[in-house]
């Protein structure tokens, strides 16, 4: 038996050698060799033979598909397919998947990329543990196809480009609607055919900067917020200086501004009309000479920590490529040290601007407790054998203001809908009948550099009634262009905001069929 073992040992160390030898063979000196095959390559480039694989489909809240691949007899095999009834809008979530060009995908398709393409399935049985198995994920949104669609199609009827709007649930960040105006097909961009392909990407590059779809207008194209910043303005007096909730302001249509020159600056009302008295009802009315006096006296530290802590300058967490998520901006305490600086900072003019992401996150947290949870567009991943490959958690994002701020505000806001001298007050009353009590700000905001025309907001939470819990949280920015040569404003937030954001509201409140 000796010799026999002997002979088994010599054959298998020989073996090893032959294998040692061959390693190196092929590692070292036919590496170069190797590296330029063609061949190889074509099947080794996990970049290529991703984009030849099926990808997984991304399914709305209510079940129904958005984005799919199928079987398709060219050199890509497969197709991605954006349902044509929902395509234009679920654009600016779901993205689009480009084979011909290459390029970096948007959206879902580029943020859940790992999920969607295929990829090892998780070992749950012996029969898995023995095989090698590969899946592509489910992906579910957090988004109604009903609500998307309506935002979408209410949007699209106002006409007016460079509009967007978010609508959140303010207790988890979930987001329930997230619509642009203009939007796109992306079934052109994901299309085999270079010439398809390149005329879809030609449309989108004929529309202005401002206006272009690419990135998503509502989390990337931040607009001066106008009014709707003196949320956020209030929320600083009562973390920062209580006394001037109980200040009387002057009755005025226009304020000067001290150490201003000689003669001072001067901010007017909107249309020149008299507005003042206490807190509540300069909120109500919206009154700019009287926020602009409590802007100057927060100071710019105060009213750059408190827009801080609810978000401003910083980059909102969604589950978005960081490319298509822009921060909202309010300008540092040194840019705006200078007294008309800081009155117009506290009104939202001026350097500050907002995503219509940013101005429904503030809302949602008044309406949340003070607590701005983080927005996430992605409930679940499911594979193919139905395990749970992801799982939203909600997460608070940051604690915007107190408890108690939040209450005080909660209730000066529900004065913009339920005072008949309230901003939003029409406008709720024509749409909103039926709907339950809604706590809102309205804005119209001029834009910079001369540019005529207005960006015109309403953000909205409810139901925010005494003793109810707002469950919808929401902003939405209509822009108005004009071709004034004397830049004549006479749109508002309400008139213009209000008939697009109300109907999405009910729908979302589920009051609508």
């Amino acid at each position: 038996m000796n010799p026999r073992i002997r002979w088994v040992g010599a054959v298998m160390l020989l073996c090893f050698v032959v294998l040692f030898i061959q390693l190196n063979n092929i590692q070292v000196r036919q590496a170069p060799k190797l590296v330029k095959n063609p061949l190889i390559n074509e099947t080794a480039s996990s970049a290529v033979s991703a984009l030849r694989l099926p990808r997984g489909a991304i399914v709305s809240a209510d079940g129904y598909v958005l984005a799919e691949s199928k079987p398709v007899h060219d050199y890509w095999r497969w197709q991605r397919i954006y349902p044509p009834l929902t395509a234009e809008a679920f654009a600016p979530i779901t993205g689009y998947y480009d084979v011909v060009a290459a390029s970096d995908p948007y959206g879902i398709e580029a943020q859940y990329d790992s999920l969607l393409a295929q990829h090892e399935s998780p070992t749950n049985t012996l029969g898995q543990l023995l095989s090698q198995h590969t899946e592509t994920d489910t992906v579910q949104l957090t988004v109604s196809e009903k609500l998307q669609v309506a935002a979408y199609n209410v949007l699209k009827a106002a006409n007016e480009p460079g509009s967007a709007m978010v609508v959140l649930d303010p207790r988890t960040g979930a987001v329930l609607a997230m619509a642009e105006y203009p939007s796109y097909n992306p079934n052109g961009l994901a299309s085999h055919s270079p010439k398809v392909a390149d005329a879809a990407y030609k449309r989108i590059a004929a529309y202005p900067y401002n206006d272009s779809p690419l990135p998503n207008l509502a989390t990337y194209r931040p607009l001066a917020p106008g009014s709707t910043f003196k949320i956020v303005t209030t929320s600083a007096i009562f973390d920062h200086d209580p006394s001037l909730a109980t200040r009387i302001y002057p009755v005025e249509s226009s304020y000067s501004f001290p150490n201003s020159g000689n003669p001072p600056q001067k901010i007017h009302n909107y249309a020149s009309e008299l507005c003042g008295g206490d807190l509540a009802m300069a909120l109500l009315q919206s009154c700019d000479t009287s926020f602009s006096r409590i802007g100057v006296a927060l100071g710019p530290i105060n009213l750059a920590l408190e827009a801080r802590s609810f978000g401003f300058d910083s980059t909102p967490p969604i589950d978005l490529p960081k490319a298509e998520v822009a921060p909202s901006i309010f300008p540092s305490p040194s840019q705006i040290g200078a007294t008309p600086y800081m009155g117009y900072s506290a009104i939202g003019q001026l350097d500050d601007t907002a995503t219509a992401l940013q101005m429904a996150l503030v809302a949602a947290a008044i309406a949340n407790h003070g607590k701005m949870m983080k927005p996430y567009l992605v409930s679940r991943a499911v594979g193919k054998y139905g395990n749970i490959e992801y799982q939203a958690k909600p997460q608070v994002w940051r604690q915007a203001t107190s408890a108690s701020t939040a209450q005080q505000v909660r209730k000066l806001m529900l004065g913009v809908t339920q005072n008949p001298a309230g901003t939003a007050y029409g406008v709720f009353q024509q749409y909103g009948q039926g709907m339950p009590t809604m706590a809102a700000k309205t804005g119209t905001a001029e834009p910079q550099k001369n540019v005529c025309g207005t960006y015109n907001w309403l953000v909205s939470f409810g139901p925010a009634g005494p003793g109810e819990t707002p469950t919808v949280a929401a902003a939405a920015v209509v822009p108005i262009p004009s071709n004034s040569t004397s830049c004549a404003t006479n749109p508002t937030g309400a008139s213009v905001a209000g008939p697009v954001l109300i109907p999405i509201l009910r729908q979302a409140l589920g009051l609508a069929p």
